[in-house]
């Protein structure tokens, strides 16, 4: 499937340079009128380029190992997944590293596009931004799941004689977020 950077996507706003960024239709009106600026700023101006987690550089590919261990090539060192310089790895790189290109994007840390005030944003490269967003994405799946489960028994009876037996009460580990519905009644 292209991806919006190929194609126009409903919803995409012009990022500069050409550039697309994919918005969900049903958010476009969300986000500010100012946001490519907004964005531009937070990812170039205040971060100089750099994931504000790992220091990873935009728009070059990075030699990592998989574990948040990459080769910074500017300053000639080895860093970890937060950007902090550690020792040379001892196991042999050829086999498990690989090269990834690095694009930021500008993040709301507080996972609501419609605030962004400049201290709720932050520029994360991919990994980063999905690490963040882990504990947020895993709540959304499970509220989703429950959202059908519920349509589901509203309209067809009890889900489990329809094969969806697989819905199950949350493991606590979908409940590690604070900003949980449900993190409150521990």
């Amino acid at each position: 499937m292209p991806s919006c950077d190929a194609l126009p996507c409903a919803g995409s706003r012009d990022v500069g340079n050409g550039r697309l960024m994919p918005i969900r239709p049903e958010h476009v009106f969300l986000y500010p009128i100012d946001w490519p600026q907004l964005s531009q700023l937070v990812r170039f101006v205040r971060a100089k380029g750099r994931c504000e987690h790992c220091a990873r550089p935009h728009g070059q590919r990075v030699f990592h190992l998989g574990d948040g261990r990459w080769w910074d090539r500017n300053r000639l060192c080895w860093r970890d997944g937060r950007g902090r310089r550690v020792r040379r790895p001892m196991e042999n790189i050829l086999i498990q590293g690989r090269w990834t290109p690095v694009v930021l994007a500008c993040a709301h840390l507080n996972h609501d596009p419609s605030d962004s005030a400049l201290h709720q944003l932050a520029a994360l490269c991919q990994r980063c931004h999905m690490i963040y967003d882990g504990p947020e994405h895993r709540r959304r799946r499970w509220m989703n799941a429950h959202y059908r489960r519920a349509l589901g028994d509203l309209f067809h009876g009890p889900y489990p004689m329809h094969g969806a037996d697989w819905i199950t009460p949350t493991p606590i580990s979908m409940l590690d977020d604070s900003r949980s519905l449900y993190a409150q009644i521990r």
